[in-house]
C-alpha cells in the first residue's frame, strides 16, 4: 500500500468525509482511483481483466473505506479493509502471498488487513491521510478487532538501496518481538543494497511507527508493484495516546 508525499495545488476543497463503501458504484469508482495510481503513475501490473479498474479476488470481501469531496462530487482517497471472518471465508490474507505468517497464526481472529490505500493526485495532504485514519481507527474500535496488519511500500525506482537504507536505520527502534515475525517470501537482497542512505521515510510508513505500529520483518520485494514492501503490525493497545486522542476522540 502507498500513499506519496503530497503535492501542492490551487484550492484545498473542505468538503471532505470519510465513510465506508455502501453500494457497488462506490467501489468501483474507489477501484478505479486505484488504478490511476498504481497503474497509471506507478506503472503497476494489476490483475484486473476490466480496462481502468484494479479489482482482485480480495475485493468482494473487503470493506472499502472512501474519502470522498461532496463538493465535487468523487472520491479521493481509499483503503480497503480485510476482517478476520472475510479473511477466512476468501482462503486467507493478501499478505500471504508476500510473507509467511505463521508467527500470526494465533492472532488470526483478532488481525484486520488495511491494503491498496492510494489517493488522488491533487489531494495528497494531511487532511486526507488524517481522514483515512481516523475511519480505520474508528472501525477497529467499533468491531473489537486488537491488530493492525498491513505492508508499507516503499518505490524501487532506485533498485531498492533507498528501501534497504530505511530498513536498516528502522527495524531495530521499532522492531516486533521475535514471536510477531514473519518472513518474506522474496526477499529484498540487502547484502547487495547500500544500507546507509539519508532516505526520508514515506509519510505512510512514518504514520504508523508514530502510531505505535511494528516492523515484523525484513521487507519483501513485490515485482507487479515493483515495491519493497515492509510488514507492519500494530496492536490496538499500542496505539499512542495523542494519535487515540486525534483520532478516537479519548479524553487526556
Amino acid at each position: 500500500m502507498l500513499l506519496t508525499e503530497p503535492r501542492a495545488f490551487l484550492r484545498q476543497p473542505r468538503s471532505l468525509h470519510v465513510t465506508l463503501a455502501s453500494c457497488q458504484s462506490e467501489v468501483l469508482e474507489a477501484q478505479k482511483l486505484r488504478y490511476r495510481v498504481f497503474h497509471d503513475e506507478m506503472g503497476a501490473r494489476l490483475p484486473g481483466r476490466t480496462p481502468g479498474v484494479d479489482r482482485d479476488i480480495f475485493d468482494p470481501h473487503c470493506e472499502h473505506l472512501l474519502v470522498r469531496d461532496e463538493a465535487r462530487g468523487r472520491i479521493v482517497g481509499t483503503y480497503r479493509i480485510l476482517a478476520p471472518e472475510a479473511a477466512r471465508r476468501v482462503g486467507g490474507y493478501y499478505a500471504e502471498s508476500e510473507f509467511d505468517l505463521t508467527r500470526l497464526q494465533h492472532l488470526r481472529s483478532r488481525i484486520v488487513e488495511i491494503g491498496r490505500a492510494c489517493i488522488d493526485a491533487d489531494y495528497r495532504t494531511g487532511a486526507v491521510i488524517s481522514l483515512l485514519w481516523s475511519g480505520l481507527a474508528r472501525y477497529m474500535t467499533e468491531h473489537g478487532h486488537d491488530y493492525l496488519m498491513g505492508c508499507a511500500s516503499i518505490g524501487m525506482g532506485d533498485g531498492g538501496h533507498a528501501a534497504a537504507s530505511l530498513y536498516n536505520r528502522l527495524h531495530e527502534a521499532h522492531a516486533a518481538p521475535l514471536e510477531y515475525h514473519v518472513f518474506p517470501r522474496h526477499a529484498l537482497p540487502l547484502q547487495r543494497l547500500r544500507g546507509d542512505l539519508d532516505v526520508p521515510t514515506p509519510p505512510l510508513l512514518k504514520g504508523y511507527l508514530r502510531a505505535g505500529a511494528w516492523i515484523c520483518g525484513e521487507p519483501a520485494w513485490d515485482p507487479d508493484f515493483n515495491t519493497a514492501d515492509l510488514p507492519i503490525l500494530l496492536p490496538m493497545s499500542r496505539l499512542r495516546e495523542r494519535y487515540a486522542r486525534h483520532y478516537l476522540g479519548r479524553p487526556d
